[in-house]
C-alpha cells in the first residue's frame, strides 16, 4: 500500500459556510488514507478535507437511524459492510416499508466516483447524501429537523465541534459522510494481488476468465479501468419499455431515456440481484442476457453485439469475476457499525 496523507497546515482553515480552527495543542489530526497498488490517488474537496474527528463523527451518522423519520432505517440499512455496502435484496424498503424503483449500488471506492446516482448527474458525494435523506420511498426527512436532533445530543455536538468547528447543522452533517464513505477504498481482490501486487494467484480457470474478460468478450470497454467501470451512463437492452426513465428522469432529453450508469463490477460476486432494478438475480443470468446482445431499445449502446460462450467459458469467466472480491474490505474495523 501507498499512503496519500491529508494534512491540514494552516493555523485556521475556511470553509465555504464556517471556519475550522486548530485543538488547543495546535494539532488536527489527518486521516491516513491507504491507497491500493495500482490505484492512483483519490481526489478529495479541500473543503472537506479528511480528518479523523470527520471520519468517526461520518461513521457514526451513516450507521444511526437517526437520519430516517421514524427512526427505522440508516445508511448501513441499504450498504451493509458484509456485502461490500450494497444490498442483496432487489430493492430495499425505505421507511415503513414503502419501495423505491433502484437497487442500492455498492459505496466500494465511491470515492473515484465523478458523478453520483444512477442518473449520473450529481457531482459530489456531499449533494448526493441529501437524495436518500429526503426521498419519500428512503428516509423520507427533512435535514433540519435532523439537526435539530443531534443538537439535543452532547455527543454530537462534542464530535461536530470537534470535526468541523460548529454545532451539527445540514453543512455538517452531509460533509461528514461523505468523509467516511470516501475512506471506503476496496482494493486487495485476489486480482488486485495478481495484477498489481505481484503475486500469481489466479488459477488456470480464472486466467482463462480474465482473457475472456479482457480480450475475447472486451467487457472492459464499459467496465474499464482499476475501479471496474468507465462512469458513463448507457441503455443496455434490458427492456423495451422500462418503468424507471433513467437519466431522462433529469436532462428531460429522449436520447437519455434509459440511459443508467455504468457499476463498478469490484466485489460483483455479494452484490446481487444486478442491474438498476435488482431485476436480475445471478451472474449466470447477466451473461446469459448479454450474450443476446440485449432487447430492441432506440438508445441501446452500439457496444452490445451477440455472442457465444459455451458452458465451461461462462464458468471460467463467473470465477475470474469473483476474484473481484475483496474479503479484507468486508472485515475492516474502520469501517464498521460503532454503535455495535
Amino acid at each position: 500500500m501507498k499512503k496519500g496523507l491529508y494534512i491540514f497546515i494552516s493555523g485556521i482553515i475556511l470553509l465555504s459556510c464556517g471556519i475550522i480552527k486548530q485543538s488547543d495543542s495546535g494539532e488536527i489530526s489527518a486521516y491516513e488514507l491507504e491507497i491500493p497498488k495500482g490505484f492512483p490517488e483519490p481526489l478529495i474537496p479541500e473543503a472537506n478535507a479528511l480528518t479523523q474527528a470527520r471520519v468517526d463523527l461520518g461513521r457514526m451518522l451513516f450507521f444511526d437511524p437517526i437520519l430516517s423519520i421514524d427512526s427505522s432505517i440508516s445508511c448501513a440499512s441499504c450498504h451493509d459492510q458484509s456485502l461490500a455496502f450494497a444490498d442483496n435484496r432487489a430493492i430495499t424498503p425505505g421507511v415503513e416499508g414503502r419501495l423505491a424503483m433502484r437497487n442500492a449500488p455498492t459505496l466500494a471506492n465511491v470515492v473515484y466516483n465523478p458523478t453520483f446516482l444512477f442518473d449520473g448527474h450529481l457531482k459530489t458525494l456531499e449533494m448526493q447524501i441529501l437524495v436518500p435523506i429526503g426521498e419519500h420511498a428512503e428516509m423520507a426527512f427533512n435535514i433540519v429537523e435532523i439537526s435539530k436532533l443531534l443538537q439535543k445530543d452532547s455527543t454530537y455536538v462534542r464530535m461536530s465541534y470537534a470535526a468541523y468547528n460548529r454545532k451539527p447543522d445540514p453543512f455538517v452533517i452531509t460533509r461528514a459522510i461523505s468523509t467516511f464513505e470516501r475512506i471506503l477504498i476496496s482494493g486487495n481482490s485476489k486480482y488486485d494481488q495478481q495484477a498489481y501486487q505481484g503475486k500469481n494467484v489466479l488459477n488456470k480457470s480464472e486466467k482463462r476468465g480474465m482473457d475472456l474478460f479482457f480480450n475475447q468478450l472486451n467487457c472492459a470497454e464499459c467496465h474499464s479501468g482499476f475501479n471496474f467501470t468507465n462512469y458513463t451512463t448507457v441503455n443496455n437492452g434490458l427492456y423495451e419499455v422500462y418503468a424507471d426513465s433513467g437519466r431522462q428522469r433529469v436532462t428531460k432529453l429522449e436520447s437519455d431515456r434509459a440511459l443508467f450508469k455504468v457499476p463498478t463490477l469490484r466485489n460483483i460476486s455479494l452484490t446481487a440481484p444486478y442491474m438498476h432494478d435488482g431485476s436480475i438475480a445471478t451472474l449466470e443470468e447477466v451473461i446469459a442476457h448479454y450474450k443476446t446482445g440485449g432487447v430492441q431499445h432506440k438508445n441501446k449502446s452500439d457496444k452490445l453485439k451477440p455472442f457465444e460462450l459455451s458452458d465451461s467459458e461462462t464458468a471460467d469467466l463467473i470465477h475470474f469475476l469473483n476474484c473481484l472480491t475483496d474479503k479484507s474490505f468486508l472485515k475492516n474495523k474502520e469501517f464498521r457499525n460503532p454503535f455495535e
